[in-house]
């Protein structure tokens, strides 16, 4: 658990209905992560040293919360992401580009938020995978199912349930804001997670839309410019697929945890769909499969081995392996330094555009998790970080 640093706000404020005290208080918190990654093939045959700021998200947030009594309360959250190395934001240049919404809380029938939040695919599935541990080096191949949290939604409006003996459940809709075309550039979705004991498990559905103004079908667009789902096209696995009508994901996933050890299994379906907007003619569909084992060596010493299969099919063809090795040695709750290591082959045909807008079909090549880079039909990476909490 992250230390929180609490800044006091008034201490209390009269409540009309009498004279109870509602409590108030905000909360600042954040992680910065920094390290040095080592890839081979980024790019062609050429290999690739830099500064990695981050696989699991550098950011500072505020939130805060107002006691309102008879069991609700407001709440609200502001979450930057920032590039470590840089200084400079992340999430396409928002201030508040991982988070900014406000809401009220229920003890009894639970929460509403309304803002630019996280879909409840990654609330519910993505905290049973590899990813919560050790990120794009087990994410699944382009992250062509947001498994890596690429993409969060603006303009939307959430429920979350409270607790029912380890069940919970989520539902969102997002506004797609655009005039005259009220069914197009929504996103809405939904997703429950049960754990209660040694096991856990999660399933959602996603749905989201991108609106045919800015969509041409002798030009390549960029997915996200007016759709309420941010842009997830993270490199050559899926990026052909910008001008899609439409993305379909359903996500499950399931975690079994006894003394030192845990393991996962997960299976993603994502669907690319067309229409007359589109530059490809057919649904491009992937199928993936992953599974992780985490060991905690001794209370400050962790490691872990994952693999993910995906299969792309539909408008173009390719299979991609990926293998993920990690360990991370714990300083504190606060700070830890990890490495990790991850390997990729990739086989069949991809879809992209070239220089002039058009999309062309090439061989299939490696893109570990949502890392973005490419060369040939493989791929290594090597990582460093060292990460600090707050």
């Amino acid at each position: 658990m992250n230390k929180k640093v609490t800044i006091a706000l008034a201490t209390s404020t009269l409540v009309a209905s009498g004279s109870a005290l509602a409590q108030s208080s905000v909360t600042l918190y954040g992680v910065i992560d920094t390290g040095i990654l080592y890839m081979n093939n980024a790019s062609q045959h050429d290999s690739l040293v830099e500064m990695k700021t981050s696989t699991q998200g550098n950011r500072w947030g505020v939130r805060g919360e107002e006691d309102l009594g008879d069991g609700l309360k407001a709440l609200f959250t502001l979450e930057n992401g920032f590039n470590s190395g840089t200084g400079k934001f992340n999430q396409g240049g928002r201030e508040f580009g991982r988070g900014a919404f406000v809401g009220l809380s229920s003890n009894t029938w639970g929460t509403v938020k309304l803002g630019r939040q996280n879909e409840p695919l990654t609330d519910m599935v993505s905290g049973l995978t590899a990813d919560a541990y050790f990120a794009s080096s087990m994410g699944t191949p382009g992250d062509v199912d947001n498994y890596d949290l690429s993409g969060r939604v603006s303009n939307a409006v959430k429920y979350v349930s409270p607790s029912y003996a380890g069940l919970r459940f989520e539902g969102l809709y997002a506004f797609g804001n655009n005039a005259g075309t009220a069914g197009q550039g929504q996103t809405w979705s939904a997703a429950m997670s049960y754990g209660n004991g040694p096991l856990a498990f999660a399933a959602g559905y996603l749905y989201a839309t991108n609106p045919s103004a800015g969509r041409s079908a002798s030009t390549a667009s960029n997915w996200g410019s007016t759709a309420s789902l941010d842009n997830f096209f993270d490199g050559p696995i899926n990026t052909g697929y910008t001008t899609a009508s439409a993305i379909a994901m359903a996500r499950l996933a399931a975690r079994y945890q006894t003394g030192a050890y845990e393991i996962g299994v997960s299976y993603s379906n994502a669907q690319y769909k067309h229409d007359g907007y589109s530059l490809f003619h057919t649904t491009q569909r992937y199928d993936v499969g992953s599974g992780y084992f985490k060991y905690s060596l001794n209370p400050v010493i962790q490691l872990g081995l994952g693999y993910s299969y995906e299969r792309a099919s539909g408008d173009t063809g390719a299979t991609y392996h990926q293998v993920g090795v990690a360990a991370d040695y714990i300083f504190s709750k606060r700070t830890d330094v990890y490495l990790l290591g991850a390997y990729q082959h990739a086989s069949g045909t991809q879809a992209v555009y070239n220089s002039a807008g058009q999309l062309v079909r090439q061989t299939a090549q490696a893109s570990i998790g949502s890392l973005g880079f490419a060369g040939t039909s493989t791929q290594e990476l090597v990582l460093l970080s060292l990460r600090h909490k707050f």
